[in-house]
């Protein structure tokens, strides 16, 4: 392995990404912190090269992730990524992560997390396709609108929507998923959930578990249910939150005026678009 510094100019002139005038963006930036120059020359911020690519039995490529500094051999492994980990060794922070994982990750929801869930009106949700490409997406309903089935399970409703079905899409064929839950109002605290989700359509969840709100606001009737087994669980540091105030308003419900349900607010209507092109004739 090359020294810090030979390596840090090698990437600075062998990488796409500058600039107009020449200059080194900063996706180029080699990793700063406490460790010494060996490890954080791990170009922990360079994509994998084609080598470094698995195929799994479905034919689905997925990046191998680096090796964990904190070991893959425990009989359970702790929570978070390899990547993770070597960010906390490289920037010092091992013992106050460590210390996380241990007084606040869970593998299950409490009954403090249970409560919780049960009073928020609206979770963000994050998923991502095979090749890595996310999405982070609002769902919101009336409290109780997510439903906590037991320790280790949760499922929240798929309304009719726009019919672009970005994140079911990436579930069906990537079940990692991530939500965060915040309460803007009161407690001024957030908890998220990780874990692995399926797509059950509204009979067949019904079938499994009857007692399911069979009533809903606006008669927004499920038409499908993300269900999700749980992996992490842990809070959300109260410091950042701003205090938000519900305020009534008249909406829309049930509309496809796209005007009514904002439209081309961002003026995006019109612009030309990459996949409008016509393919190239020899």
């Amino acid at each position: 392995m090359a020294p810090l510094g030979e390596r840090s100019i090698h990437r600075s002139e062998s990488r796409e990404g500058r600039d107009t005038v020449g200059r080194v963006t900063p996706d180029q930036l080699t990793p700063t912190g406490t460790a010494d120059a060996a490890l954080l020359a791990l170009e922990l911020s360079d994509p994998p090269s084609p080598a470094r690519r698995v195929t799994t039995p479905l034919q689905h490529h997925e990046l191998v992730p680096p090796l964990d500094p904190f070991g893959e051999d425990r009989p359970v492994p702790l929570p978070g990524s390899a990547g993770e980990h070597l960010l906390q060794r490289a920037f010092g922070t091992d013992k106050r992560a460590r210390r996380f994982y241990d007084e606040q990750v869970l593998d299950h929801l409490n009954a403090e997390m249970k409560e919780f869930i049960g009073r928020m009106e609206m979770a963000f949700v994050a998923t991502s396709d095979t090749r890595g490409e996310c999405d982070a997406s609002l769902r919101a309903g009336p409290p109780g609108f997510i439903q906590v089935l037991d320790d280790r399970h949760l499922c929240y409703p798929e309304y009719r929507g726009n019919g672009v079905l970005a994140s079911l899409g990436n579930i069906s064929e990537n079940p990692h998923i991530g939500i965060l839950l915040v309460d803007f109002v009161t407690d001024l605290i957030g908890l998220h959930v990780n874990g692995r989700a399926r797509i059950v359509e509204d009979a067949d969840m019904r079938a499994i578990h009857p007692a399911l709100p069979a009533e809903f606001d606006r008669g927004r009737t499920p038409e499908r249910w993300v269900v999700v087994q749980v992996e992490e669980a842990y809070v959300h540091c109260r410091k950042h939150i701003p205090r938000m105030v519900p305020v009534h308003r008249q909406r829309s419900w049930g509309t496809d005026d796209s005007r009514r349900k904002g439209g081309d607010y961002f003026g995006a209507k019109g612009t030309p678009r990459p996949w409008h092109r016509e393919p190239a004739t020899s």
